[in-house]
């Protein structure tokens, strides 16, 4: 059976990754848009969630790429009507909002599926089984990009709950928590804020796991030229170090894995098998480390954000 889909949100993200993975996916098909501001030609539109749920164009799941302030409204409100729900990254605003979605969708035998898109980039897995049998050492991110490239004119970024910097920085720290043998948490962190946001635009988090291992991530939504989204884990092999946000491995320099980008693809293939096996996928540790650094992050004040 082929999965009906609609999108709930058509921004950058949706144009850019989610239409286009759809469209390569067997198993699942776009059947309705739903966005107050864009549509999209030759598929249904609607100008919200509640009006397309009242509609007769039918509809088995839901994507949610709208901004996580509202996503647990949208989840809630699909998840009631009886539709499987695939949540954008962060999943939502809080920790604790999901909870409730998580326990709705196991009673109504429904999928509730919060993706990390980060963790379908090529070299995660190949680092995972790589980092199971090895004794680790330190563990540095740089995680650096130019937020006027990546969210042109999206103010929902520097709003409460949107994360700042931590909307791609939390992509890092779904890496992380994949590929390292044991859990992390937050020991200390530097949050930059503007003087004009409620969200920071840079960031430094030291974590460490229970046995000690020092882990330092950099965040920074300014910088620009090229892009930096870099892992590098230092083990008693050599230093691995996953590059390019996850598309390339390499050991002490010498490459590993290299393959091209294919995340959103992997996350449509992992929904329509989730509904097909009846379950759900809800992992919530990148968010709590967010979550975690705003409560201990020691913040400064910066220089106004201008778009």
């Amino acid at each position: 059976m082929t999965v009906r889909l609609a999108l709930v949100g058509l921004g950058k993200i949706a144009r850019d990754q989610h239409i286009p993975a759809i469209a390569k996916t067997p198993g699942i098909e776009l059947v309705a848009i739903a966005s107050r501001n864009a549509a999209l030609e030759g598929v249904a539109h609607f100008d919200s969630l509640d009006a397309l749920l009242g509609s007769d164009v039918a509809v088995d799941a839901v994507a949610l790429c709208t901004p996580p302030q509202v996503r647990r409204a949208q989840a809630a409100l699909a998840l009631s009507a009886g539709k499987h729900v695939l949540l954008e990254k962060p999943p939502g605003a809080t920790v604790a909002e999901l909870t409730p979605l998580v326990a709705a969708a196991a009673a109504g035998g429904h999928t509730l599926f919060a993706t990390w898109h980060s963790r379908f980039a090529p070299a995660v897995e190949p680092a995972r089984a790589f980092l199971a049998g090895r004794t680790l050492r330190a563990v540095t991110i740089e995680w650096k990009e130019d937020v006027r490239v990546w969210h042109p004119g999206q103010s929902w970024i520097w709003e409460p709950g949107g994360l700042g910097v931590f909307d791609p920085g939390i992509n890092a720290l779904s890496i992380l928590t994949r590929i390292l043998p044991h859990p992390v948490f937050v020991t200390g962190a530097e949050l930059a804020f503007p003087s004009n946001c409620a969200a920071p635009i840079a960031a430094e988090i030291d974590f460490a796991d229970a046995g000690g291992l020092p882990v330092r991530a950099e965040l920074d939504f300014l910088q620009t030229g090229p892009q930096t989204w870099d892992i590098r884990v230092e083990t008693d092999a050599g230093l691995l170090t996953l590059s390019s946000g996850g598309a390339r491995l390499s050991l002490d320099g010498a490459p590993l894995v290299e393959a091209p980008e294919a995340e959103y693809a992997g996350i449509y293939k992992h929904f329509v098998e989730l509904i097909g096996s009846g379950a759900s996928d809800v992992d919530l540790a990148p968010l709590q480390l967010v979550a975690d650094a705003f409560l201990l992050g020691r913040r400064r004040e910066v220089a106004a954000f201008v778009e």
